[in-house]
């Protein structure tokens, strides 16, 4: 668990508990987790890639943006989240964003995901199937 520090339109940043998350059967994603485990943290998943690429440039379209060394925080990556409700600036301690992508990369090096989807699971989901 780390703190993030949350902005959004009109209001104070605030810090706020959050946590990175990896699982090697769904090996090309991560989730960001913010808010307290015990109040139902907001989930939101999106490519490994788009976190690792953004530890040196800035990148993403849509919903996710990841920029790193931000000039208002040097030492921290800022994860932009986007929806229909509006915006929301995290940023996270670099050194933290970088040590949970090395596990990541660790657990499951980049090029192998395809070896660690399960993909006649991955069709049972897709179809309904229960066999």
């Amino acid at each position: 668990m780390v703190t993030v520090h949350v902005s959004v339109p009109d209001e104070l940043p605030a810090p706020l508990p959050a946590e990175l998350h990896y699982d090697m059967s769904d090996p090309y994603a991560v989730r960001l987790s913010l808010g307290a485990p015990a109040a139902r943290p907001v989930d939101w998943v999106f490519a490994r890639l788009l976190l690792t690429e953004g530890l040196r440039r800035p990148s993403g379209t849509g919903d996710v943006l990841v920029i790193p060394r931000h000039r208002c925080h040097p030492h921290s990556v800022r994860v932009v989240l986007r929806s229909s409700a509006g915006a929301a600036l995290i940023d996270i301690a670099e050194s933290a964003v970088a040590a949970f992508v090395q596990r990541t990369v660790s657990l499951v090096p980049p090029g192998t995901e395809s070896l660690h989807i399960d993909i006649d699971r991955a069709l049972a989901e897709l179809t309904g199937r229960r066999d």
